[in-house]
């Protein structure tokens, strides 16, 4: 008895939790339906398997004779999307595209669809939240009416399958996972339970077929991915599609990729004729005029493996608050008031009584620490009223002592400064902050 007390009956499905009762939500993930009964705790005794006979197809082979012709990508198209792919789509790969609503996630797969149709490729378009006609009018609004796109509206997952077999197509697009549902299993579309199991169904159809398929993916209000953690695990590329609905600017960028590098970006603009590919993004991120203007310096960011040149623009304003406000926009909050602490410091600026407003040209964020120079480079600018050199680029990370550090990727970033015309540069050569600001407010 008291080893049956000390047994817990029941474990997460996500992450292995235990407990001896349910519960409807994971003490250690936080999943909510995850908490299944443990066969094992319940005193069913595991079955033995017994081995069952290999085909000759099907046999281990050494890694010497094994044929990567199934592996080998095809082009989607969209050369933003194969270079996030690693060079396309793989026959039997499963690719899980995930954003924020309205962010343009089916408009970019319709225009894959279609151009796979037009290539000659039979297509299969399945919609659980939209009509055929609904589809129709998007698709003739971008230009991709192609007979060979076949369109579904379903959310039964078995029905799904049999469009499938019916239509036999080369490609398949999904949207959306979450709004599909098994009537094997119990609990609305959308459940963790229902997500696993559509996904594993529709995984081993791809496998067997060699067919190549695009998921749409919901998230969370934190940015996360809707639906249990494994679904992540089955599939074999995760993308997210990110951008503001502000601007017209959008990213992809690849969060697991077993067919390619994960550092690779794609950027595209949302049009009124639909997704449209940015192949040099560069100049998106600039605003200059003929005249030079205090509080504005350039730098040359690198997303993925791709370098571009990024405009900080800053403003200080006298305050007669006790606390003067601190607004950023496309940059990091806290580490904008590091480089003011670093400023006023190192540099005798005095920042605190001054209201800083930081931000970023054409919607583009700055998260990486080789941005800090040109954001000290503009505030210092913007205090002293001091233009910078239009042909002028920096970039490098500032210490706490002052310091310039220096940048992954330095030869690249000078290499795309010097393609555009920034003849000038600032960055770790100089050595400390005092000298980069005198020598860029006095270049």
């Amino acid at each position: 008895m008291a080893n049956a007390k000390n047994k817990n009956d029941f474990a997460c499905t996500e992450c292995g939790w235990s407990t001896i009762k349910w519960a409807g939500r994971c003490g250690e993930c936080q999943s909510w339906g995850t908490v299944q009964p443990v066969g094992a705790a319940t005193g069913v005794a595991a079955k033995r398997v017994a081995p069952v006979a290999i085909a000759a197809a099907s046999a281990a082979k050494p890694i010497t004779e094994v044929s990567t012709i199934q592996a080998a990508s095809q082009s989607t198209g969209v050369g933003e999307f194969d270079r996030v792919l690693g060079g396309g789509l793989v026959a039997g790969a499963v690719v899980l595209l995930s954003g924020e609503p309205g962010v343009g996630k089916s408009t970019l797969l319709l225009s894959v669809a279609a151009k796979a149709a037009a290539r000659g490729l039979k297509v299969l378009y399945v919609s659980g939240e939209e009509s055929v006609g609904q589809i129709k009018l998007r698709a003739e609004r971008t230009g991709g009416l192609e007979p060979l796109l076949y369109l579904a509206a379903e959310t039964d997952l078995a029905t799904v399958l049999g469009q499938i077999d019916e239509v036999a197509p080369d490609l398949l697009v999904v949207d959306s996972v979450q709004t599909i549902a098994s009537a094997e299993i119990e609990g609305a579309a959308g459940m963790p339970s229902q997500i696993r199991e559509v996904a594993s169904n529709i995984i081993k159809v791809a496998k067997e077929r060699a067919l190549s398929v695009l998921l749409v993916g919901h998230v969370t209000k934190d940015g996360t991915i809707a639906g249990p953690r494994v679904l992540e695990h089955l599939v074999d590329v995760v993308c997210h599609f990110e951008g503001d609905r502000q601007t017209s600017l959008r990213f992809i960028r690849c969060q697991k990729n077993r067919f390619g590098p994960t550092d690779e970006v794609g950027c595209f603009e949302m049009t009124g004729d639909g997704i449209a590919e940015v192949a040099d993004p560069s100049g998106l991120f600039l605003s200059r005029g003929d005249t030079p203007v205090s509080g504005t310096c350039v730098t040359v960011t690198i997303e993925g493996r791709r370098p571009m040149i990024a405009e900080v623009q800053a403003l200080v304003v006298k305050s007669s608050a006790p606390q003067p406000r601190r607004v950023v926009n496309g940059v990091d909050a806290s580490r904008v008031s590091m480089l003011l602490a670093v400023l006023e410091r190192r540099a005798g600026m005095r920042l605190s009584e001054h209201e800083v407003y930081v931000s970023t040209v054409g919607g583009v964020r700055l998260s990486e620490p080789a941005a800090d120079l040109a954001i000290a480079l503009a505030i210092a600018s913007a205090m002293q009223d001091k233009p910078i050199a239009h042909n002028l680029a920096a970039f490098g990370e500032i210490s706490l002592a002052g310091e310039i550090r220096a940048v992954t990727g330095a030869k690249i970033r000078q290499a795309e400064a010097d393609r555009l015309g920034f003849a000038r540069g600032i960055d770790s050569s100089v050595g400390n902050l005092r000298a980069a600001l005198a020598l860029g407010l006095n270049w």
